[in-house]
């Protein structure tokens, strides 16, 4: 039997993956424009949903065609078949979020100031000191928001396929 808690194709790996995707993106864009801001107010909180969009997609690409592959092949390398579920999502977590946070403290803010109507070097030079805060938080963000609701719902998803007298996608092609 596979994984209940994990995506059994590629349309469910889609559902997973923007599901954490725009999780922590919401949580990482209005965390930044705050921390940036040093205050929270509504206006600003707005302006954060209006960048989310952006952000989610550059997130699901980023994660989609580079991050996800790199974070794969970590995983095979550190970990060996007879590993449990735990070690595995933990390394893959800790690998998606180094590179992820890394690359999206440069772009989620060139994002927002692109949509304010400016372009800055400010991303790229307060990297090294936004970079650890946002490592920080996202993986505590993966690691207790995004990925448990993640694979809550692939659980329930695959617990209602089963219940319907199947398996995989084809039982219901209509998931």
């Amino acid at each position: 039997m596979e994984e209940l808690r994990l995506p059994w194709s590629n349309k469910e790996g889609l559902l997973y993956g923007g599901i954490i995707a725009l999780i922590t993106s919401i949580i990482m864009c209005e965390f930044n424009i705050f921390k940036n801001a040093g205050q929270m107010t509504l206006d600003m909180f707005l302006n954060g949903i209006m960048c989310i969009p952006f952000v989610w997609i550059a997130v699901m690409l980023l994660m989609s065609l580079v991050v996800g592959r790199i974070a794969d092949k970590f995983v095979r390398t550190y970990t060996v078949p007879t590993d449990s579920f735990y070690p595995k999502i933990v390394f893959n977590i800790i690998a998606c979020v180094l590179m992820m946070s890394a690359t999206m403290t440069i772009i989620g803010p060139t994002i927002g100031h692109l949509m304010s109507g400016e372009l800055s070097l400010d991303p790229i030079l307060d990297w090294p000191a936004n970079w650890p805060v946002n490592f920080c938080v996202a993986f505590w963000v993966e690691m207790l928001v995004a990925q448990p609701f993640a694979r809550y719902v692939m659980k329930r998803k695959h617990i209602k396929m089963l219940k319907n007298g199947g398996s995989g996608e084809a039982a219901n092609p209509e998931a």
